[in-house]
């Protein structure tokens, strides 16, 4: 008998957004798979942005429309909205591990940073006031790489 060889596991393919609408309880049209493929495969993106990739990809579709579903999705728990302050709203597709956000105070860019120690909800507060603390969101400012190099390349 020859001895057993220890893999490692691949971690599961995620649903397809087919398959994600459907466990969720939503109906399933072109325009929802759609908006669930841009907010999966896009970093960050604001509404508008998602809705013009849906328009490349299915044609006509409101602005509303993308509005209510990405309302949908997030509702449902398939995307995760953040709203940095003095930003418009931004979808992503990393859900459920309780991650965190850098922001460029200049350019506005988004990057996901993981939790900086320790289980979730990564921070306790001195207090819980009688909550139960089931998640932390935490958004870290400074200035990216890109413009870092912009103001020593000015100053």
């Amino acid at each position: 008998m020859s001895p057993v060889t220890a893999h490692p596991t691949t971690p599961p393919e995620p649903p397809t957004p087919a398959e994600a609408l459907r466990g969720a309880g939503l109906r399933v049209t072109a325009a929802r798979v759609a908006i669930l493929e841009a907010v999966r495969s896009g970093d960050h993106l604001v509404a508008e942005t998602v809705a013009e990739r849906v328009r490349q990809r299915v044609g006509t579709v409101s602005t509303q429309a993308v509005y209510e579903a990405l309302h949908a999705l997030t509702g449902a728990g398939l995307v995760r909205r953040i709203e940095p302050a003095g930003s418009p709203a931004r979808y992503e597709g990393r859900i459920g591990d309780n991650h965190h956000h850098l922001v460029c105070r200049r350019c506005g860019a988004v990057t996901d940073v993981d939790c900086a120690v320790g289980q979730a909800p990564c921070l306790e507060p001195a207090s819980d006031a009688g909550y139960r603390i089931d998640e932390a969101e935490v958004i870290y400012w400074g200035l990216c790489p890109g413009c870092q190099r912009e103001t020593a390349g000015s100053g």
